[in-house]
Parts: C-alpha cells; sequence; structure tokens
C-alpha cells in the first residue's frame, strides 16, 4: 500500500469538457468538497473518491458522483486508487462541461484518465504502520536515547521529565521501534 506526500493537482481536458483533479492526503480532504465548489461556482460537478485506514486496519472507500450519471464518476476514480493500492488519500475532480455529451462510457474512461494523470503529479510512500511506544530512562540517558532515536529515523516523540528519570512516548514504523526495543535492552 502506498500514501502520498502532499497534494497535488492536474488539469486534465477530454472533449473541451475541463477536469480539475485534486488528489490530497485524507487530513486535508474535510471541507475541501465544500470549499472547491464555492471556487468554482460554474463548475458543473465535484466528484470525489477516497480511501483511508479506520482504527481497525481496515480499508474504508467512499465515492459521490455529485449529480453525474450513477456510476460514472466517482466509481472510476476509486478504482484507479485501487488499482495503484492508495490509501489515506482523496481526489476531488472539479468538472466543467465542454459541450460535447461523452456517453456513460465516455465520462467514466475521462474521469478516470483524470485521475491517472494527477497520479504522474504525485510522490508516492510506502505505507508503514505506526506504532506508539512509552519508556522511562534515567535523566543521564537522555543523550543516548536521543542519539538511538536519530539513529533509527524515528522524530516523532515526547518527553516528560520527572523528579527522578524522564518519561517517553515515541512514535515511530513497527519494524523501527522493534529495533529501538532492542537497543535499549542491548
Amino acid at each position: 500500500m502506498q500514501i502520498i506526500k502532499c497534494s497535488c493537482f492536474y488539469t486534465t481536458e477530454v472533449n473541451r469538457s475541463k477536469f480539475i483533479v485534486h488528489l490530497v492526503p485524507i487530513s486535508e480532504y474535510g471541507g475541501l468538497q465544500k470549499r472547491l465548489k464555492a471556487e468554482h461556482p460554474k463548475a458543473n460537478h465535484v466528484i470525489y473518491a477516497l480511501r483511508y485506514l479506520n482504527e481497525f486496519d481496515q480499508v474504508v472507500e467512499n465515492s459521490s458522483d455529485d449529480g453525474e450519471p450513477k456510476g460514472c464518476a466517482g466509481v472510476p476514480a476509486l478504482n484507479v486508487l485501487r488499482g495503484e493500492e492508495l490509501i489515506n488519500c482523496a481526489v476531488l475532480i472539479v468538472r466543467y462541461f465542454g459541450g460535447i455529451k461523452l456517453g456513460t462510457a465516455g465520462m467514466a474512461r475521462a474521469y478516470a484518465l483524470a485521475v491517472k494523470n494527477v497520479l504522474t503529479e504525485a510522490n508516492f510512500v510506502h505505507y508503514e504502520k505506526e506504532v506508539k511506544h512509552s519508556f522511562s530512562t534515567p535523566y543521564s540517558g537522555v543523550d543516548k536515547t536521543l542519539y538511538r532515536l536519530k539513529k533509527l529515523g524515528i522524530t516523532q516523540y515526547e518527553r516528560d521529565f520527572g523528579v527522578d528519570s524522564v518519561m517517553w512516548g515515541i512514535i515511530g514504523s513497527e519494524d523501527k521501534i522493534e529495533k529501538f526495543k532492542k537497543l535499549q535492552v542491548g
């Protein structure tokens, strides 16, 4: 599975219809459809497709045709995301009608092409599940712990300086956390 590093957009034209595609991390999705409709009041449709992992590590998918014929817009866009094994992202497509009817099959191909085109602009990263780990160290072990975290590429951490020791909370991939635990014991 893959995720995208940052949002990107691309415009595709099919038979004078314009498809403005926004590919965003799922964290940026909330309210974006409403904002795009406000930015593009003359656009005919703003469809979306999204995929993300829920708290049980299940892939949740959803799509909307936003007034296009059923299954001709959101589902083809979602199928491209599925094919690329993308998760934790959403694609929103603003469509301006160009005056030439595409038909249902042509519309499905156009929406799929628009999503494929935006993917050429995206930076993908292999998805790694992140886990949390808590532990404590004496004050004398702070520098050594920071060195180990940096060496493993674990950049998300919190420290709580207590009376006798430092409580740590770190977040990283399962693999990095396991390596850290082995270094900590050794």
